[in-house]
C-alpha cells in the first residue's frame, strides 16, 4: 500500500516550494490615453490585475522622511501606483531584497502575499494608490519582520 505525500513528511513538498520572490513582484505598465488636454490611465480588475479589486486607498501628505509599509500579507495582493509624485518600495521575501522606484502614473508595482513592503523616499506632494484583492483583515498582516522570516524560512 502507499502511503500518500501528504502523510509522509520526507515526501511532503516544502514550505518554501511555492514561496513568493522579490522577483514575482513586478512593474506592469497600465493603459494610457494620451491627450493635449490631459493624459488618462484606467485600471481595470481582472483585464489589468490578476485579481479583483476589493479595496482601494492611498497615501498623501507623508512627512519628509516617513516611511510606510512595515509589513507582509499572508493572501492580499496589492497594486501600488504613485500617480503623484515619486517613492520607493523595498521589497523582502525573507532571503532576498529587492528596491523599485516608482513616479509614473501609468506604472504599477504588483505584489503578491508572502512579501514584505517598506515604502520611503516619498517626494513633496506624492500620492500612493493601492489597489487590494481584498477587503481589510489584520489577521492577513505580518507586522514583525522577525516572525515573517521564520515563517517563509
Amino acid at each position: 500500500m502507499t502511503v500518500p505525500t501528504a502523510l509522509r513528511p520526507d515526501l511532503a513538498p516544502s514550505p518554501r516550494a511555492n514561496a513568493a520572490s522579490v522577483d514575482d513582484c513586478r512593474l506592469i505598465e497600465l493603459p494610457r490615453i494620451t491627450d493635449p488636454r490631459g493624459n488618462l490611465t484606467f485600471i481595470e480588475g481582472g483585464a489589468h490585475l490578476p485579481f479583483s479589486i476589493e479595496r482601494v486607498y492611498y497615501l498623501y501628505d507623508v512627512p519628509g522622511g516617513a516611511e510606510r509599509g512595515g509589513h507582509a500579507h499572508r493572501a492580499l495582493q496589492q497594486l501600488l501606483v504613485a500617480v503623484a509624485g515619486s517613492f520607493e518600495v523595498l521589497l523582502d521575501d525573507g532571503r532576498r531584497r529587492r528596491r523599485v522606484r516608482l513616479d509614473r502614473p501609468y506604472r504599477g508595482l504588483l505584489i503578491g502575499p508572502m512579501i514584505w513592503r517598506e515604502l520611503d523616499e516619498f517626494s513633496s506632494g506624492s500620492v500612493c494608490l493601492v489597489l487590494a484583492s481584498q477587503c481589510y483583515d489584520e489577521a492577513d498582516y505580518y507586522r514583525d519582520h522577525a516572525a515573517f522570516v521564520a515563517e517563509v524560512l
